[in-house]
């Protein structure tokens, strides 16, 4: 039987504006408990268990259902809080979906007071590390002396140094790029209500030459949003000379913040 599953896009605390997304057929809210659940009816033939997992190696499919699911969530996000599900959440059947929102209703409060009249931002830190390491004598003490002394040493001496410089740099470009990630990292923070940081991506997940540094999802208050992309341009703008690149994105559904507790 067709359409016989519940697909689950976010809950929401005060009833969603959803006329706007008309792209989807068949979206609809469920009030439980002074909470919307926007919801549409699937068909078993896609979103059942065994289904759903044959799809996920099918990636045309994957990809239109997944940018679907994030459209939704950002579309109500534009004027409520949501709690934002996870791609491919099913209820085999709605009065499960109220149950579970029934049941763990007092920790959907606690994650509301959390996101509320806020947003989460994605910031990305990356290195360019050929423009750093023609900046490292500015940078870096030891490197300036090391360059000092084979300015002044022998031809002879002056090779032996500059093999050790080499060694030097690495290890310098190393230590500056971890400094200049925290230095990020508190600033951000300080006009942030959490923070949550996560692994730092190598070059064949990111497609770029340059090195991540810093990998964070910030959650702001709207207020604070301004305030929080002025920093950004102000560090490019100062660091970027050095090689450093910041790549803040968002608003995002706050994904990294709800933590919806076992009762």
């Amino acid at each position: 039987m067709n359409n016989e599953l519940i697909y689950v896009y976010c809950l929401v605390n005060k009833l969603p504006d959803i006329m706007h997304i008309t792209d989807i057929q068949g979206l609809r809210t469920v009030l439980v408990d002074n909470y919307y659940a926007v919801v549409r009816n699937v068909s078993v033939n896609d979103f059942s268990e065994e289904n759903f997992k044959k799809h996920l190696s099918d990636l045309p499919w994957l990809e239109a259902n997944a940018r679907e699911h994030v459209e939704v969530i950002n579309g109500i996000m534009e004027k409520a809080s949501v709690i934002p599900f996870k791609f491919g959440t099913i209820f085999l059947a709605e009065e499960r979906l109220k149950k579970f929102i029934s049941d763990y209703s007092s920790s959907l409060a606690e994650n509301f007071n959390l996101i509320g009249g806020k947003e989460e931002w994605a910031v990305k830190i990356y290195c360019d590390r050929k423009i750093l390491s023609n900046q490292i004598d500015e940078l870096s003490e030891d490197a300036a002396a090391l360059e000092k002394q084979i300015m002044q040493s022998s031809p002879g001496k002056a090779y032996l140094l500059k093999r050790k410089k080499t060694n030097l740099i690495e290890n310098e470009m190393d230590r500056i790029s971890k400094n200049y990630g925290q230095k990020y990292f508190d600033k951000f923070s300080r006009l942030s209500e959490s923070t949550s940081l996560n692994n730092l991506l190598p070059k064949e997940f990111t497609g770029r030459e340059d090195t991540m540094i810093l990998n964070a999802t910030i959650l702001v208050r709207k207020d604070k949003v301004v305030d929080f992309k002025i920093v950004g341009d102000s560090l490019i703008k100062n660091d970027g000379p050095s090689g450093f690149l910041i790549e803040a994105t968002g608003p995002w559904p706050p994904f990294s913040f709800i933590s919806i507790k076992e009762k």
